[in-house]
């Protein structure tokens, strides 16, 4: 992928550790202009440092720039998208890869935290596609690229946490799933557009892996598993996604984890009952479709498998 996203310029969230750091160098390295978006704050959103997002940018060179705002707002969305434009002359690529995590079981949570992991985790994702998009739309029109603008990539990383959900995770999980919606229709809004938008769902070594604290033998063998997996993976995937190959990929959610991509079913009906009395309607559901239920797996369990190393 050496230098097939020359003239591209990306902003890149979340950038100044772990997986957001190396998709940041990985489309660097293919030849893009890099926004390191990151605050510094802590895995809980806590405190700011500037450091690791222009210890990054330093390290990538002068065709890199330092954010160190948090785009928690529609406002300084638009600012970090105007310094894209202003600097590289465009904006071509958005992956949203920031997230913070306040994990407590629904019954104990602090709606405060809800609110705070929903607004860093979704609302500040929406912000930058909403900024990011209308510019590319116009550039579309100005035919920066070449007469047929198809530069545009937007990437989502998620979670399958917000696919099979987690014990303890419910406004993490929330946003992840949120942010796949929003996936979704911002591929469809795009799509006249030639602007493609994926999710990823990764699987590597983070600070989020790093803290997991095992409450048993299997979350034990998990951990073990998942910090055998270096981050570079993902950022193959998400580089790939942003290359002039990928351009007939969109609305798609898919998972990496090592050497391994998966490409991922999405929530469409697996069975129908016709009701003929409401009064035996639970009875019916369970007797009729119940063995298509989803069980309750965690996805810790679904993917507490040996990685392809």
């Amino acid at each position: 992928m050496t230098a097939s996203l020359e003239g591209r310029s990306a902003i890149v969230t979340g950038a100044g550790r772990g997986i957001g750091r190396a998709i940041a160098e990985q489309l660097a390295a293919a030849g893009a202009s890099v926004i390191v978006a990151d605050v510094g704050a802590s895995i809980g959103g806590d405190g700011a440092d500037p450091a690791p997002a222009r210890e990054v940018a330093g390290k990538i060179g002068k065709r890199a720039i330092a954010f160190t705002e948090s785009v928690a707002s529609p406002g300084v969305a638009k600012q970090l998208v105007e310094i894209a434009v202003k600097n590289f002359g465009g904006i071509d690529i958005v992956v949203n890869n920031a997230a913070i995590l306040r994990d407590a079981f629904v019954f104990r949570a602090d709606p405060r935290d809800w609110d705070a992991v929903i607004r860093n985790n979704l609302s500040a994702p929406f912000y930058l596609i909403n900024a990011a998009s209308a510019v590319m739309r116009d550039q579309g029109k100005s035919g920066r690229g070449g007469t047929t603008y198809d530069w545009g990539r937007i990437v989502n990383i998620v979670s399958s946490a917000g696919l099979y959900g987690n014990l303890g995770q419910s406004a993490y999980a929330s946003a992840k799933a949120g942010l796949f919606g929003l996936t979704r229709v911002a591929a469809m809004d795009l799509q006249r557009a030639a602007i493609t938008v994926n999710a990823v769902a990764p699987f590597a070594r983070t600070r989020v892996t790093d803290i997991i604290q095992p409450a048993n033998e299997a979350q034990k063998t998990y951990k073990e598993r998942a910090l055998k997996i270096g981050a570079h993976h993902v950022a193959n995937l998400v580089t790939a996604l942003c290359t002039p190959a990928a351009k007939g990929v969109t609305g798609q959610l898919l998972g990496v984890r090592s050497r391994e991509v998966f490409l991922f079913g999405q929530p469409r009906p697996v069975g129908k009952l016709d009701v003929e009395n409401p009064d035996t309607l639970a009875a019916d559901l369970i007797a009729r479709l119940g063995a298509k239920f989803t069980d309750m797996t965690t996805d810790l369990e679904a993917f507490n498998t040996e990685p392809l190393v």
